[in-house]
């Protein structure tokens, strides 16, 4: 029988086999000729991890910077990702799901992590079964869903350092044994900031305050059916993340201290909901509906000087929606595994941004657009089984991509932050100099672009008669056509650019060894990428989006969980990274050579949980991490300057660092108690940088990741 739902107990089956469905069906993870990793909901909390900006620490080849802090990530995946791209309306090149259904807007993915089944990383383009904007890979986020028997839940609570106050739980219930049931769960954190504001009554940056529920609804009316209901919301109100500014302000300051007077608050809030309806219309054949609507919005008020004063102050505020609806057919014969179906998709964003700059006298720029894209796709992917254990996989996706750019308009003020504001020029529409435009309420600007990409997957895989598998992957990518959402100064440097293109060629083996004491998956690597889409700031200070014509990146990843003796489990993983401008030139300088941005040559992570001792009826287990990453850079120019332009790119970047985490618990079959600590020894680094000496400002935008936390948690089930 075909199977189109999302299997609920993900994460393993009864004999310890990882279950996925990466191909859009359930599969072994051993089985799958792709690089993914899945990661069991349980795994997330042991390893720190309660939030998707840090995925990091347990993917290879994955980086998650944001100048927000933990709103808006931006997940770059092999060195693919919206580089030093920081404007709300761009699309992600890895796909965000939830539960199948893909997420546009970026705010929506810096979701907390609770209640999961588990996550699955896929990397590399997913340009035939996940498609729509995936040039560097997709994360499925794969929620918990009734089992339809019985009644079950849990509660857990924890409190840390910097005041911080956690609690998650669910319930579920079963309506009617095996025809319905109805699960629901909270997710609740409250903290003050990480970094401490010297500035007398200023708010600390990088505070917690979140709040988030989902409820499920699952029913099998009758034979073959198979459907589940999901709604969502969520809502986040922490303060700003702290920045590295004006250098003078930062005399005598730690590196986890800032001297702020505005501390903004990242305000986001996220909901949607969804229907997944599977019909088995025959044996061999399953056809499944997937519909979803979402919105949200973020309203980002944030001081980006780092000092007392107020050089530049900004509100990035944006609401969006989005639709999708999905039809998909899963059939199984002799010999041939298919699946295809028909995909659209149709999101807005509607922003309203204030830039409060250093002007005399005190005046910013006002901008407003709306954004709305559209996406039509076919697809279909076969497995051929060419002998008993040879597979050919082929594969395509035809994608149509609509987009308009309309209601724009930008004018010069004068006013304070905080304060009503006074037009005095228009600079959208205005092809000129900003202030020379004579100010035009009613003055609009548009654009439109179409775009159209056949995507597609080839694959051979074998698997040896130890079972063992062994793949060699032709897969290409595309990322549709984007539009300046940073132009706001003059009209002229608002226009569409040209779609994202990677053409990968993937080798790979994967297996485990006969007595199961060691399961592996490695994988190399080689990517042809052209016009990757990246900002360009110039004094003005102006932003432009651009293209970086050629680009290579190579590289090779290893995955890999020890059991060498019983109650010892150790998983380990590495990522090696090459990635290269081929063409790239920006401001006259040649950059061609450099390194992508977020792409470190090397990164690795090492783990354990063991079991240490059996103690008043629960087991005691100590679970350490040491988690390496090399030097990277912030921005395509790396360490180069642009002449005459006062750039210092050579403080965008941060040097190699290792991060050490670890946590002990004690649990038997229904408590868990928990003591843990991330950044055990405090390592001091940046997660995010961006040029703003080359746009005219005495500093650069810098963002410190987290400090040191550590705190206890106790989990009953019931």
């Amino acid at each position: 029988m075909a199977q189109a739902q999302t299997p609920q107990s993900g994460a393993t089956q009864g004999d310890g086999e990882i279950v996925v469905t990466a191909q859009r069906r359930e599969q072994s993870l051993l089985d799958v000729p792709l690089a993914v990793t899945a990661l069991a909901g349980n795994a997330l909390a042991e390893h720190g991890i309660t939030n998707s900006a840090q995925l990091g620490a347990a993917v290879p080849n994955l980086q998650i910077n944001s100048p927000y802090g933990n709103t808006q990530p931006n997940f770059t995946l092999r060195g693919i990702g919206v580089a030093n791209e920081y404007n709300s309306n761009q699309a992600s090149p890895v796909g965000v799901y939830l539960d199948d259904v893909y997420l546009a807007p970026r705010t929506s993915h810096g979701m907390g992590l609770f209640d999961l089944d588990r996550i699955e990383v896929l990397r590399g383009p997913q340009g035939t079964l996940f498609g729509r904007n995936t040039t560097g890979g997709a994360i499925n986020f794969i929620t918990r869903r009734p089992d339809l028997s019985g009644s079950e839940g849990y509660i857990q609570i924890g409190y840390g350092n910097y005041n911080t106050f956690t609690a998650q739980g669910a319930v579920e219930t079963t309506l009617k044994e095996g025809v319905a049931g109805i699960r629901a769960a909270v997710n609740y954190a409250k903290g003050d900031g990480q970094i401490h504001n010297t500035f007398q009554g200023g708010r600390d940056p990088a505070s917690t305050d979140t709040l988030q529920g989902r409820v499920s609804l699952r029913l099998k009316p009758g034979e073959g059916v198979n459907v589940v209901l999901r709604a969502y919301g969520g809502r986040d109100r922490g303060t700003q993340a702290a920045v590295h500014g004006l250098g003078v302000f930062r005399t005598g300051l730690g590196f986890f201290e800032t001297n702020e007077n505005r501390v903004g608050s990242n305000n986001s809030d996220a909901w949607g909901f969804s229907a997944n309806i599977g019909v088995d219309v025959a044996d061999n054949l399953t056809v499944t509906s997937i519909t979803s609507y979402d919105g949200g919005s973020q309203d980002l008020q944030q001081a980006a000087d780092g000092s007392p004063l107020d050089i530049l102050d900004i509100n990035w505020k944006s609401d969006y929606r989005q639709f999708s609806q999905e039809l998909r057919a899963n059939y199984t014969g002799k010999g041939v595994t298919f699946v295809g179906g028909l995909f659209y998709g149709f999101d807005r964003n509607i922003t309203d941004n204030r830039f409060n700059l250093p002007l005399p006298p005190a005046g910013g720029f006002f901008q407003h657009y709306r954004q709305e894209r559209r996406s039509y796709a076919v697809f279909g992917q076969a497995d051929i089984a060419l002998t008993s254990a040879l597979n050919l996989t082929l594969g395509a996706r035809y994608t149509r991509d609509k987009s308009s750019y309309d209601d724009a308009f930008a004018y010069l003020f004068v006013g304070a932050v905080g304060a009503a504001d006074t037009p005095l020029a228009s600079t959208v529409p205005c092809p000129g100099v900003a202030g020379t435009c004579a100010y035009d309420p009613a003055a609009r600007f548009g654009l439109k672009d179409s775009n159209n990409a056949l995507t597609g997957r080839v694959a051979l895989s074998y698997t040896f008669d130890s079972g063992a598998l062994a793949y060699a992957s032709y897969n290409r990518g595309y990322r549709a056509g984007a539009v300046n959402g940073g132009g706001y100064t003059s009209s002229s440097g608002i226009s569409y650019i040209k779609p994202e293109r990677v053409n990968a060629f993937e080798v790979g083996l994967k297996g485990r060894t006969a007595d199961r004491l060691l399961t592996y998956a490695v994988s190399g690597f080689y990517y042809d990428y052209t016009n990757q889409q990246l900002q360009d700031t110039r004094p003005g200070p102006v932003s432009f989006l651009v293209n970086a014509p050629k680009s290579e990146v190579y590289g090779l990843e290893a995955e890999t969980t020890l059991r060498p003796m019983k109650g010892l489990r150790i998983n380990a993983s590495l990522g090696l990274l090459h990635s290269k401008y081929k063409e790239l030139t920006l401001q006259g300088t040649n950059l061609s050579g450099n390194r992508l941005p977020f792409a470190p040559e090397f990164t690795g992570q090492i783990g354990a949980d063991w079991d240490v001792v059996e103690v008043a009826g629960g087991r005691i287990t100590f679970s350490p991490n040491v988690l390496y990453t090399s030097s990277q850079f912030f921005s395509p120019f790396n360490a180069v300057n642009v002449a005459g332009s006062g750039q210092v790119n050579s403080e965008l970047a941060q040097g190699a660092n290792a991060k050490v985490n670890g946590a002990l618990s004690w649990s038997n079959a229904r408590i868990t108690l928990r003591v843990f600590a991330n950044n055990l020894f405090d390592r001091k680094t940046y997660g995010y940088g961006l040029d703003l000496r080359g746009a005219g400002f005495p500093y650069n935008f810098l963002v410190p990741s987290a400090p040191r936390t550590f705190g206890v948690s106790v989990r009953a089930g019931f």
